[in-house]
């Protein structure tokens, strides 16, 4: 008897998934197009074939920007169709106005019309077949737990909340100490003889590794795990699952042994790389210091009626290597709204006006730190800087908080963009690890990503 085998998809593979067939898709849709109708349009001989190819690239862009290959946008019906709707009209309508590299405006409004309708059914279409059969609970992942009895909630919390095709659906315990039987949820305690039997009987893809203490993993333990590796299994290390997971660095399972864990990313120190990012930073800073001068009109009436404050406001913030620094923002807040001392921001803040809540959720408030930009005080992309008696409150508890500080604070972060708000210690503790990955990953591509991301949290008005 053959064992039925279940696909999974890692999160990479599942969006190169996405966008192999988004285009596949999408050409099969043309070439249907130019078998069905005599427009030229959608004729994909000779030169139109190879500018399909932008049409395709604008798919990509406008896809990223509008969350489209977001996996979890991916797997839920309405979140598809208003992103598809969005790319495809957007995708499209900047193809045709493209000059040069795409086909001439077709004169007949009625090809444009179907030629977009062609885009947007062809998108739907696969991106519907992926919900229903790709992302659907028959693709899971079995995966085997060996840790120690007292993480085994905890662990498998922190992996199957991101990734709900993740099953762990069995744990070793690997405290020698402990004999008590546990079976946490649908989560079974495997007896650590019967390991290797379970793992080929019940279809398990991955073993993690998550215990800290060697004297568990007992020589026959040892010897199935080295029969499993050479059958094909992945033995993988559970900080490895986490970070790629999760995109955060675990620190708070990695405890003392954080720098082992912690290599930081070459393009911290890397003069080309941090050229490129300067030179950037300069062009977005004009240009954002621009559209601050053009809403400033406006700004100045909603402040004067709602806030009723000054403009402007400075406060002190730590920068890079624990530097203080001023940062301006326009008010949002009425003033006096800490009489009380310092305190954490929250959702929903009641010392926040209502049109304060308006140029939060629409960034509009951030703009004056363009200025800080220029100065040298902060980047376009890192840690948001935070102020310095929440650093030090944080600092005490959290060992490895103030490396934050190894590279400037930024505008908008890995943090912001996938978290919201730190409203206590434990909320600072994720944001974190997600500036800490940033950190340690910081590249081109992630600074690309954190920018479609950010322009995704403008347009859909998810500011805090």
């Amino acid at each position: 008897m053959f064992s039925k085998r279940k696909m999974h998809f890692e999160i990479s593979e599942r969006k190169v998934l996405l966008c192999l067939f988004d285009a596949a898709f999408i050409f099969t849709a043309l070439f249907l197009l130019s078998l069905l109708f005599d427009y030229r349009y959608y004729s994909l001989h000779e030169n139109r074939f190879l500018k399909s190819f932008l049409l395709i690239g604008y798919v990509y862009v406008f896809g990223a920007i509008f969350e489209m290959y977001n996996l979890q946008t991916a797997s839920n019906q309405f979140q598809i169709l208003k992103s598809v709707i969005l790319t495809s009209l957007t995708a499209v309508t900047v193809y045709l106005f493209t000059p040069v590299l795409s086909p001439e405006l077709p004169k007949q409004r009625v090809v444009i019309v179907i030629f977009y309708f062609a885009v947007l059914s062809a998108l739907l279409l696969w991106r519907f077949f992926y919900v229903y059969f790709l992302a659907s609970h028959r693709f899971s992942q079995n995966v085997v737990l060996i840790c120690d009895q007292s993480e085994v909630e905890d662990l498998v919390l922190g992996l199957e909340n991101v990734d709900p095709h993740y099953k762990i659906i069995g744990f070793v315990n690997s405290d020698s100490v402990s004999d008590e039987n546990l079976d946490f949820h649908y989560v079974k305690e495997i007896k650590k003889e019967d390991l290797e039997h379970f793992v080929t009987t019940h279809n398990v893809s991955e073993i993690i590794i998550a215990s800290q203490k060697t004297d568990g993993i007992t020589t026959d333990l040892y010897q199935q795990l080295l029969h499993l590796l050479e059958n094909g299994n992945i033995i993988r290390e559970y900080t490895q699952v986490y970070e790629s997971k999760t995109q955060r660095i675990p620190v708070h399972y990695i405890g003392r042994d954080f720098y082992r864990f912690f290599p930081f990313s070459r393009s911290n120190n890397n003069k080309l790389y941090l050229l490129l990012i300067r030179l950037m930073e300069l062009f977005f800073s004009f240009l954002g210091l621009v559209f601050c001068a053009i809403f400033i009109p406006i700004i100045v009436i909603g402040n004067l009626f709602a806030n009723k404050g000054s403009l402007f406001y400075t406060q002190e913030r730590v920068g890079k290597n624990g530097v203080v620094f001023k940062i301006y923002k326009f008010r949002t807040m009425t003033e006096n709204s800490e009489t009380n001392g310092a305190v954490f921001a929250t959702h929903n803040d009641k010392r926040v006006t209502p049109f304060g809540k308006f140029m939060r959720k629409s960034r509009i408030d951030e703009l004056p730190q363009f200025i800080n930009v220029l100065k040298g005080d902060m980047a376009v992309i890192g840690p948001r800087p935070e102020r310095p008696f929440f650093v030090e409150e944080i600092a005490s508890v959290m060992p490895f908080y103030e490396t934050r500080h190894v590279i400037k604070p930024g505008l908008t972060g890995w943090a912001q963009v996938n978290y919201s708000y730190g409203e206590s210690i434990d909320e600072s503790l994720i944001k974190l690890q997600y500036d800490l990955y940033y950190i340690k990953h910081r590249s081109v591509f992630l600074d690309l990503s954190i920018t479609f991301k950010t322009i995704t949290t403008v347009l859909f008005y998810r500011g805090q």
